[in-house]
């Protein structure tokens, strides 16, 4: 009886323990954010860029609200019956958190922006204030507002002929708690977006200084709404819901593109999720709007500073003269695994190649793509795509493939979020041309970034294979770090012309021998792969597993990955975004190191390594290690089979286990910190060092 209450004792000191090793997935990506506004606060990083970094933090927690606010706001009247899997948090207990997490972030936020912009006054930009302008100023303002913007604005006073008018996703506008000469209050209402009024409205006589147009409306509103005395006002911004489920909706009888289009309207009109003031207003008030909204008084936030920091762009344009305040330029090069004026398609069937963005143009992937289109042997081309750029030579080659008569077979998944409506237009302009168009599986979302070139070669049919880690966009080819693999090899091949016929089919392929390919093998197959590290590991045999990802949210490979550690497994992870796994807990993940690395561009690439010496396995994928990429969505992961491109990897992910610049460290606690060079010891900044040898491996130097 005594041992049986030990063991059960020992065994919810375990189960304690090992829910410890959990971190909320919200919470993590919160800390994400945090380092995207450490680098705005970063004094080493040049003005221009603390701005983009200070505009990307922005951005980021409005989808933040938008997308992961949204879903768990739908999961709340399920109460304790809908909890977080990791860390047994309910979905109202999750938005608490966020809410306390967000509101202090937001101070920092304040400051930097305070801080940046008195940095902008000693380089001859200022963001003026009414309360500090001359006479003069402010007499040129008043007649730009008569002349340039009053016939311009629709204001609205709510009453029972004016309903209260719809406010649009992050658009600002200026609410003013008007009185009638009778004493009663009335609410007005500007909307304060305007392409026809510039954002940034110059003061000619003082060259550089500018007012904000939302400020310049809400000074003269009560110039709008004569007859009333204005009490109140404040500047006004709500965040709506972009949590729609478009599986769930559907009706097969309809058009699935046109149902998409359809959607994306309905999603502009979703519920507030949260409302941000300018000013501070009476509770009264504030309890109005937010009733009149049907948003809770918990998701107002008061700011400081601009709702919108889309303006920095023009600022930064104003300061392209000086180029000290800008990162050092840096161009994508070529690489010189490929020779000029050769086939491109005979030099993949020599030997596999790989391409790493954006230190390596995208160019021979798309000179790859122009000749299939202009190949008499080529038979037929087949592409996932996700996220394309506005202006995309990559579906120009498409098209004219299909013009050609080749086969040309696009997936185009039209339910990737905030970039449905481009993909419904490129949709419609590959099946002009042609192409057969697949919209994308119901109930799993197509990520895998997949090529398939069919050819007839002299005595059998020829593949070419590309599978890489990022979009098939050029501009994001520029901005986000990313690799691609073309190989000619027949496995490969075959494993990808059987996973282009199941999506045809509306299926997924259900067993694979060489690529990991989600929702049906790839989880099972990380699983195994770490399960054979541990097995080496009980023999007292080197074992490790290296991951580089963008987020790791999947329970069950987490509580692998933690076994793993157990048992003595080294595991080093490059984690960019979230990670629900704490490392460096004794005798659970004191195993596992975590370093999250953000700097100049995006780290988006995905890389498996599992083993040591000649028995490792390298893989890069599409896929995160997260619930929605592992058993939601079609993923590819391609092994490298090149003794040549493994070293590559091998090398990239080293020196970022080095990172001494832009990597910081994930302790105990779950808290980052920046990892800082010794004394002596020579800066390693990944990003410029990988840029660095591009250029030398291109025979030029580095500007």
């Amino acid at each position: 009886m005594r041992a049986n209450c030990a063991d059960n004792k020992r065994k919810g000191i375990q189960q304690m323990k090992r829910k410890d090793i959990y971190m909320n997935r919200e919470l993590s990506w919160l800390k994400f954010n945090e380092r995207v506004l450490e680098e705005a606060e970063d004094h080493q990083n040049p003005l221009c860029e603390r701005m983009t970094f200070a505009s990307i933090y922005q951005s980021n927690m409005d989808e933040f609200f938008m997308v992961r606010i949204g879903a768990l706001q739908d999961q709340m009247p399920m109460g304790k019956a809908s909890r977080d899997n990791k860390t047994g948090m309910t979905a109202e207990e999750q938005i608490h958190a966020i809410l306390h997490e967000v509101r202090k972030l937001g101070k920092r936020k304040t400051d930097v922006y305070k801080e940046i912009m008195g940095e902008l006054k000693k380089n001859g930009i200022e963001i003026a204030d009414f309360k500090n302008m001359s006479a003069e100023e402010k007499v040129y303002l008043e007649q730009y507002f008569d002349k340039e913007v009053a016939t311009l604005i629709s204001p609205t006073v709510v009453g029972k002929r004016q309903p209260f008018p719809f406010l649009r996703n992050k658009e600002i506008y200026a609410v003013v708690i008007l009185e009638t000469k009778n004493k009663k209050e009335r609410l007005g209402i500007i909307p304060c977006t305007n392409n026809m009024v510039e954002r940034l409205v110059e003061l000619p006589m003082s060259k550089g200084k500018f007012v904000l147009s939302e400020n310049l409306l809400l000074h003269y509103a009560g110039k709008v709404f004569k007859g009333y005395t204005v009490k109140r006002k404040s500047l006004v911004r709500i965040v709506r819901s972009a949590d729609i489920d478009a599986d769930a909706l559907y009706d097969e009888d309809l058009d699935y593109r046109e149902f998409m289009a359809d959607l994306m309207k309905e999603r502009k009109k979703l519920l507030p999720v949260r409302l941000d003031f300018s000013r501070e207003m009476d509770i009264y008030a504030v309890q109005d709007l937010c009733q009149y909204l049907n948003v809770s008084t918990e998701r107002v936030f008061w700011e400081e500073v601009p709702m919108d920091l889309s303006f920095f762009e023009k600022i930064k344009d104003l300061l392209r003269m000086k180029p000290e305040l800008f990162y050092e330029k840096r161009v994508p090069q070529k690489t010189p695994d490929f020779a000029e004026k050769r086939s491109i398609i005979e030099q993949i069937k020599k030997e596999d190649k790989m391409l790493s963005y954006p230190y390596e143009s995208m160019r021979p992937f798309l000179q790859l793509l122009e000749e299939a289109a202009e190949d008499d042997n080529v038979l037929s081309i087949k592409m996932t795509l996700y996220r394309l750029a506005r202006h995309s030579k990559i579906v120009e080659s498409l098209c004219e493939a299909a013009e050609n008569g080749k086969e040309v077979v696009v997936l185009v998944e039209l339910r990737a979020r905030f970039d449905e409506e481009n993909n419904i237009e490129w949709s419609r302009m590959l099946e002009r041309a042609g192409c057969q168009v697949i919209y994308g599986l119901e109930n799993f979302k197509v990520h895998s970034k997949l090529c398939l070139i069919t050819r007839k070669g002299k005595d059998e049919i020829e593949y070419i294979t590309q599978v890489g880690t990022g979009n098939y966009n050029e501009k994001t080819a520029r901005l986000y770090t990313d690799l691609a693999i073309m190989t000619a090899n027949e496995d490969i091949g075959k494993e990808a012309s059987r996973i282009f016929q199941a999506l045809a089919k509306g299926e997924t392929i259900e067993q694979t021998q060489h690529l990991l390919v989600a929702p049906k093998c790839l989880q099972s197959k990380v699983v195994e792969m770490i399960d054979k590290e541990i097995s080496h590991a009980k023999k007292g045999e080197d074992a490790y597993i290296g991951l580089k990802l963008n987020s790791l949210t999947d329970k069950k490979i987490i509580e692998k990955l933690a076994e793993a550690s157990r048992e003595g497994v080294k595991i080093d992870m490059i984690v960019r975004g979230i990670n629900c796994l704490i490392p460096g807990k004794k005798d659970e993940t004191e195993n596992i190191r975590v370093i999250s690395i953000v700097g100049r561009f995006l780290e988006h690439s995905r890389i498996y390594i599992f083993g040591v010496g000649k028995r490792a396995k390298y893989y890069i994928a599409s896929a995160d290690f997260m619930t929605r990429n592992t058993v939601k969505r079609v993923e590819v992961a391609i092994p490298i089979c090149q003794e040549n491109i493994k070293e590559r990897v091998q090398g990239i992910f080293s020196l970022m286990l080095s990172d001494n610049k832009n990597a910081r460290e994930e302790d105990g606690e779950g808290i980052y910190h920046k990892i800082k060079k010794n004394e002596g010891e020579l800066e390693r900044d990944t990003q410029e060092i990988l840029y660095r040898q591009a250029y030398e491996r291109s025979g030029k130097l580095i500007p």
